[in-house]
C-alpha cells in the first residue's frame, strides 16, 4: 500500500500543478475574447481563428482543472443525502462511484478519443468555419483531460481504499452539515 499512496501522491501533484496553471487560461481567453471584439467593433473585422482560439482556452481549462477539481472533492454531489451518511459507508459511496462509474466512462472517452484525435491529425483536418483552427489540438485537449482525469480516479480509488483499510487518516474527517449551534456565541449573548 505504500508504494501505491506513492504513485498517488506523485499523481496529486502532477494534477495540481496542471490545474493551478490552467486557471492562467480563463485570463488567456477574456484578453482574446475582448481583444477580438475591440477590433471587431473598431475596425469591422472578425477572425473566427480567434474566437476558435477562445473555445480552445476554455476548453483547455476546463479540462485541465477538472482533475484537479475531483482531487479537491469539489466535484458536484447530492450532499443533502451523502451528508446523512455516516462518513465510512460515504467513503463506500465514493469508491463504488469512482469505480463503477467514473473509470468506465474517462476509459470509453480515451479509447474513443485516441483514434478521434489522431485521424483529425493525420488528415490535417481544419475548421468548417472560413478562417478556421486546425482542428486537432481541440481534440488533444479533450484526451489529455480525460487521461488526467483517469490518472486522478485511480489516485482517489487508492486513496479511498488506504482510509478504509486504516492506512492512512482521512483528509476530511466528517462533521455533520446541522451541527448543534451550542458552541456559537452570538453578540448579543456575550458578557
Amino acid at each position: 500500500m505504500t508504494a501505491l499512496l506513492g504513485i498517488s501522491r506523485l499523481i496529486d501533484r502532477i494534477t495540481e500543478i496542471i490545474g493551478k496553471s490552467v486557471s492562467w487560461l480563463i485570463l488567456v481567453a477574456v484578453l482574446v475574447s475582448a481583444g477580438n471584439a475591440i477590433i471587431r467593433k473598431t475596425f469591422n473585422m472578425s477572425s473566427n481563428a480567434w474566437l476558435e482560439a477562445q473555445w480552445y482556452l476554455f476548453g483547455a481549462a476546463f479540462m485541465g482543472a477538472a482533475a484537479y477539481t475531483l482531487s479537491q472533492n469539489e466535484h458536484i454531489r447530492i450532499d443533502v443525502v451523502y451528508a446523512k451518511f455516516s462518513r465510512r459507508t460515504q467513503h463506500w459511496i465514493d469508491l463504488l462511484g469512482h469505480i463503477l462509474f467514473l473509470m468506465p466512462f474517462v476509459l470509453l472517452m480515451i479509447y474513443y478519443f485516441i483514434p478521434y484525435t489522431r485521424m483529425a491529425y493525420v488528415s490535417g483536418e481544419m475548421s468548417s468555419s472560413a478562417g478556421g483552427l486546425i482542428i486537432w489540438p481541440a481534440r488533444a485537449i479533450l484526451l489529455a483531460g480525460f487521461i488526467l482525469l483517469g490518472l486522478q480516479g485511480v489516485s482517489e480509488i487508492i486513496k479511498k481504499i488506504a482510509i478504509m483499510s486504516g492506512n492512512m487518516d482521512d483528509p476530511a474527517p466528517y462533521i455533520p452539515t446541522h451541527a448543534p449551534l451550542d458552541d456559537v456565541v452570538t453578540p448579543e449573548a456575550r458578557p
